[in-house]
Parts: C-alpha cells; sequence; structure tokens
C-alpha cells in the first residue's frame, strides 16, 4: 500500500485550496505568464514564474494542510491548443509535479509526509454531447498523466468531472500512463454536482457513483460548483453506499458578484464548520477547497480537524448498472430485470430496416418507446450480415448514450463492436456475450470481452 493510502487508513487528510484564486490575487501582468497571448493560462506560470508557484504551495503548506495540488488544471492539449501551446503539455505537467514534490519535501517531517496531487480538469468540451471523441481526449490526457507521474506526483486526481464519459476517459489515460512509466500511484476521481442535484450532463449521484467505482479509483468525492452546504445530500449518498475513500472539496460557498469580480462569502470558520461536521457525519477521508478558498481558509480547517481518524463506515453496496443519468439495481424489487430487446437488428424487422437505411430518428424513438413501457435496460445489437457493425455501433451508440435514459446492454459476437459502444457510454454498461467457443487464451474472444470491461 502506498504512504498515501496509509495515510488514509489512519486519519483526515487536509487538501490545500484554490490554484485560480491564489493567482488572481497575485495582481499578474502579461510579462508574467509569458506574453499577451498567454495571459490567463495559469498553468503556464509553472514555467515563467515557477518561483509563484513554489510560493503558493510553500504558503498551503505553511497553514498546515498535507497535501497540495499541482498547478495543472488544464495542462493538457484540448485546453493548451487554445493558447498554440499544446506542444508544451508534457514538460509543463512534469515542471509542475516537480515543483510541488520540492514543496512537499521541504515541508515533510519524519513522522509527517507530505503528499503531491496531480491535478487533471474536465477541459472544455463534453465527449458525451460528441464535442470531441473518447480516444481523442484520452490520448490528451495520456500525455499530461505521463508528466505527472515522471514529474513524482504521489496521487493522480481527476477532478472537477461535469460529464461521466470524460471521467472514464481520463482514468483510462491515468492507467496507461503508469502502465507505461511502470509506475502505479493512487487514483482519485472528483464530480461536480450543480445546484440542480445533478451533473451538468444530467447525472445523478448514484449515476456517478455506479459508472466511476466500476473504474476502481481508491477515492471518489465532489468537487467546486456549490459550497459544502450544497453537497450535503450527496456526501450522504457516497457515505452509505460508496467502497472507496471519500473527498470533499467545496468552493467557498456560491459566487457572487462584487465591484465587477467574482466573490465567495464563505469565511474560513465556516469552511472549517462544515468540514467539522462532514467529517464527523459521512466519514470522509480527505478535505479541502475548490474555487473561492485560501491559505486562510485552510488553516481554520487544520485547526479545526487536526489529526482525526476517519469515522468508520459499512456501505451498503448495490450491484447495478447505470445510464448516464440514473443508477439501476440488477436486484428488482418488484420484478425481474427486464431487457428491452426491440432495438436488436436480429430480433426486430423494424430496428434492422430502419438501421439499414440509416433512419437514426427512428431508431432513438424505438429505445424511448421501450423506456416508457418498462425496460430497465436497453439491449444494442447491430449485427447484421454484410454491415460493418462497428460504424453501425457508433451511430447507435453516440445517440442511444444520451438520449435513452436507461443503462445499455452492447450485445455483440465481435469484441471490436462493443468497444465502440463502450466509447459512447459514459454509464456503467452491461456486454453480452463473452463465451469459450475458442478458449481462455490471451487473444480469446473472453481474454478481449473481460480486458474490454
Amino acid at each position: 500500500m502506498s504512504d498515501f493510502l496509509s495515510a488514509l487508513e489512519e486519519r483526515v487528510l487536509i487538501f490545500d485550496g484554490a490554484f485560480g484564486t491564489w493567482v488572481q490575487a497575485q495582481d499578474l501582468g502579461a510579462d508574467d505568464f509569458g506574453g499577451a497571448e498567454l495571459e490567463g493560462c495559469n498553468e503556464h506560470l509553472v514555467l515563467t514564474r515557477p518561483d509563484l508557484i513554489r510560493q503558493m504551495h510553500a504558503e498551503y503548506f505553511a497553514a498546515g494542510v498535507d497535501a497540495v495540488e499541482t498547478a495543472t488544471f488544464g495542462a493538457f492539449g484540448l485546453v493548451l491548443a487554445e493558447y498554440g501551446i499544446a506542444d508544451k503539455a508534457l514538460e509543463m505537467n512534469r515542471q509542475a509535479a516537480r515543483l510541488a514534490r520540492e514543496a512537499a519535501e521541504q515541508a515533510s517531517t519524519p513522522d509527517r509526509p507530505r503528499f503531491v496531487v496531480g491535478s487533471i480538469g474536465p477541459g472544455t468540451r463534453l465527449p458525451s454531447l460528441g464535442a470531441i471523441t473518447f480516444d481523442a481526449l484520452r490520448d490528451d490526457y495520456e500525455v499530461q498523466a505521463s508528466g505527472l507521474v515522471e514529474g513524482g506526483v504521489d496521487v493522480l486526481l481527476v477532478e472537477t468531472v461535469y460529464d461521466l464519459l470524460q471521467g472514464k476517459a481520463a482514468i483510462a489515460a491515468c492507467r496507461r500512463a503508469m502502465a507505461a512509466a511502470g509506475r502505479t500511484v493512487p487514483l482519485m476521481v472528483q464530480v461536480t454536482m450543480e445546484t440542480t442535484g445533478r451533473m451538468l450532463v444530467g447525472s445523478e449521484i448514484g449515476a456517478a457513483l455506479t459508472a466511476l467505482e466500476a473504474m476502481r479509483p481508491d477515492v471518489i468525492g465532489l468537487n467546486c460548483a456549490t459550497g459544502p452546504s450544497e453537497m450535503t445530500e450527496h456526501l450522504r449518498y457516497l457515505s452509505q453506499h460508496a467502497r472507496t475513500f471519500l473527498s470533499c472539496l467545496p468552493n467557498a460557498g456560491l459566487p457572487s458578484v462584487v465591484d465587477g469580480r467574482t466573490h465567495y462569502d464563505l469565511t474560513p470558520e465556516q469552511l472549517a464548520d462544515a468540514h467539522e461536521r462532514n467529517v464527523s457525519e459521512f466519514g470522509l477521508n480527505i478535505v479541502g477547497g475548490c474555487c473561492g478558498t485560501t491559505p486562510e481558509h485552510l488553516a481554520a480547517v487544520v485547526e479545526r480537524i487536526g489529526t482525526r481518524a476517519p469515522l468508520p463506515r459499512t456501505p451498503d453496496f448495490e450491484p447495478g448498472c447505470s445510464s448516464i443519468y440514473t443508477h439501476v439495481p440488477f436486484a428488482q424489487e418488484l420484478a425481474y430485470l427486464a431487457v428491452g430487446e426491440r432495438t436488436n437488428a436480429n430480433g426486430s424487422k423494424k430496428f434492422r430496416e430502419a438501421m439499414l437505411a440509416a433512419d437514426w430518428d427512428t431508431c432513438v424513438q424505438m429505445a424511448r418507446e421501450q423506456v416508457k413501457e418498462g425496460a430497465h435496460v436497453l439491449d444494442v445489437c447491430v449485427d447484421y450480415v454484410g454491415h460493418d457493425g462497428t460504424v453501425d455501433m457508433e451511430e447507435v451508440a453516440s445517440r442511444f448514450a444520451t438520449q435513452a435514459a436507461l443503462p445499455l446492454v452492447f450485445d455483440s459476437t465481435e469484441p471490436a463492436v462493443m468497444e465502440v459502444g463502450l466509447k459512447h457510454s459514459g454509464g456503467k454498461a452491461i456486454l453480452n456475450s463473452a463465451n469459450l467457443e475458442d478458449g481462455e487464451h490471451e487473444g480469446s474472444r473472453l481474454d478481449r470481452v473481460f480486458t474490454l470491461a
């Protein structure tokens, strides 16, 4: 077990506060960022003003936190391309990790190690809505994660997830980067729940937990969008059901505009009050701050939380699957789990003809009709002799993933077709089927399907 996970077993760890809020308080100009065209790219400061980044980390460690996040929230190709510096992603992440590593080593003592958390943000495009492909996003994230791992982070944190498919792409990228480096570090993922009670694309907290816990992170939690009070019911759900460690890094309350600038009203004492309550009630393992929080906020949290041990939890795991919107338990209280089979090209002539005619609106309508008729999950089978299943699955899954409210069953004799479906599914899907017709050797169908799962 890593030192970080061992520490989580022993005490509640306290993370730092907001990177952007700290930078905005420094009254920087274009020259600090490397020119007018780069002004506002906070992540570039790791190259142009490393002294400032060192100072930020030092101030948070001086406040007593256990861990700082690297200054890399948007340091991957998708975001950096907007500034014309996508080619610097690996260098920036490596440098950011090293700066945080230096600060952590200076603050560490034999009886209290300090940790470096590699920050990986959401970017600006939602893959579930087709704004970027899963592969392109994953590949960008892999460069970022590689730099963070090479630079010496203790943990990788996929944070501010507002699209579950984006979170899954980032987690997959982290796994790839660690495998390539031959070094494994713990993995955290934090979702962002809006004031509506759902994520930006409409996901409930139950759907988020089902989809992301299946990716086997070490920590699941919440950050950004709201203050701690708005997170209470989501934290309660995670406390009752999540089998991972839990984290909570809220904003300093909901934002308001004061003198034309964004302002957060939550005081250090109020943040400390909220974290003390949530640690005591929900068994949180990690607390910290997001937008609007400062070293002063975290100093108050450190003083209040101290080195207390986390509250033991006995989560109630409910096996199930999920769409991008909702969790569906496998064990239904009043019935069997009903699989809607009408979107199966081998079982429905109407669906097959619509698919062959590229009448995607009819395909979607058939899926919606099964939702109304009480199906719990939807079977998606596009296999048909003479047709490229990967092409048809691309068209069908890209629509069903967001336009049908139920979890999907990717039903195919070809693992490649299943894979296409999975790259559009932000939820936790079901794969149908795996068999031993060609044995269980490496590269067999069974092996390929299980690897996808």
